[in-house]
């Protein structure tokens, strides 16, 4: 991939990828204020201004990085993530579980927004306009919008991953019987390490390209 096309994918990707990961972390900081940890809202984090949850590696670095390593052809990326206090919860291992799968279920409405927009909207409008009006503002924006379903789906599947401390492993220890989960959750520590041997090896594939394919047969229903 050349520079002018690392340049055309990065402006298609980057709105969607910086919608995607302020709403998933301001979902956290929501639900956790709504179930009694006031910690997100407090330290200025449940706010939609993106510069509150960018972080240099995985927000800019990392994406840059996939987008020319994979000629263009996978884009992830991560935000800061935001801080909670399970401590001030009436419950804390259900309320933590529930502001952990907050992330995922946004995305996903994300995705099914941007396709609504898409079928709703755009597809309308390119009927209408002419030509060279839809060539110059509908098809970029259709990319940007097929873009977000994308990111924001795999971003969904990836943080379902049962490794703590990604969000489907927080769901997973809120699940399990108390006794199960304090043992499970002491992997905690180690779980990025674990996630990036599961990258490397190629075997996070094996979980997450089947909710990968399950989101996208469910927006299809839309």
């Amino acid at each position: 991939m050349d520079i002018p096309d690392i340049l055309r994918q990065v402006a298609i990707s980057a709105l969607p990828i910086l919608i995607a990961i302020t709403f998933h972390e301001v979902s956290h900081g929501f639900v956790a204020n709504r179930l009694g940890d006031p910690t997100a809202k407090f330290m200025g984090r449940l706010t939609l201004n993106p510069i509150a949850h960018i972080d240099p590696v995985g927000t800019i670095l990392l994406p840059v990085m996939m987008l020319v390593f994979t000629n263009g052809q996978f884009v992830f990326g991560y935000a800061k993530p935001v801080p909670i206090n399970p401590a001030n919860f009436r419950n804390p291992r259900r309320d933590m579980a529930i502001s952990a799968a907050a992330g995922p279920v946004t995305n996903i409405c994300l995705a099914v927004i941007s396709l609504l927009i898409y079928k709703f909207i755009l597809i309308p409008a390119s009927v209408l306009l002419p030509g060279n009006v839809s060539r110059a503002i509908l098809t970029p924006m259709t990319l940007m919008l097929t873009s977000s379903i994308i990111f924001n789906v795999i971003l969904a599947a990836f943080n379902l991953i049962p490794i703590p401390p990604l969000d489907g492993g927080r769901v997973l220890v809120g699940l399990l019987p108390h006794k199960h989960a304090v043992s499970y959750s002491r992997i905690e520590p180690f779980g990025f390490i674990i996630v990036l041997i599961l990258i490397m090896t190629g075997l996070a594939k094996l979980f997450v390209l089947p909710l990968v394919n399950f989101f996208m047969a469910m927006l299809r229903l839309f």
